[in-house]
């Protein structure tokens, strides 16, 4: 509930406008309610997001290449009107102007990008990625279409699409 309260006030007004006395009013409990469990607001803001974040999960099953084309739908979908797209941008946007939030939206992205990394890596044990690709940057690659959409063109990428874009990225490994 708390949690919930502040991932909708933060897509409503933004980090900076985000405060503990209105979450506590959202939530309906006192303002020692919420400090007893978080020593502030960026806490609790990370806290929220975690929460958020935790429905993507890497498929185990499939190849490498059904299997990042699943994640990267899961991806495009949570882009699509949910609490989650409204409150990137207020992240983003709370990252360029306070260095502690920027602390902790990289450490979130780099979890979730590391997500990526790992299945790509198993695709090039497996051979269905080329060995030498540089996977940090791949990994990017195949998330920055479905992020661009959203953050600079306001539009949802069709999970539809996903494939289209995997097979664009992620050619497949031709023999010899």
């Amino acid at each position: 509930m708390i949690l919930t309260a502040a991932l909708d006030l933060m897509g409503e007004v933004g980090y900076g406008g985000l405060t503990i006395e209105a979450v506590a009013a959202r939530a309906g409990v006192g303002k020692s309610t919420i400090y007893r469990h978080w020593t502030g607001k960026l806490e609790l803001v990370e806290d929220a997001i975690r929460t958020l974040k935790a429905p993507h999960t890497v498929p185990s099953q499939g190849t490498v290449r059904q299997r990042v084309t699943e994640l990267l739908s899961q991806l495009a979908c949570n882009m699509t009107d949910t609490t989650w797209s409204t409150c990137l941008p207020a992240l983003i946007e709370a990252a360029e102007r306070d260095p502690e939030v920027l602390v902790v939206h990289r450490r979130l992205a780099r979890e979730r990008r590391q997500l990526l990394v790992d299945l790509l890596t198993e695709g090039v044990e497996s051979g269905e990625v080329p060995t030498g690709a540089d996977l940090s940057i791949l990994a990017e690659c195949l998330v920055g279409p479905i992020l661009v959409r959203r953050l600079l063109l306001h539009e949802s990428f069709d999970a539809a699409l996903v494939a289209k874009l995997v097979d664009q990225l992620l050619p497949p490994v031709t023999a010899g």
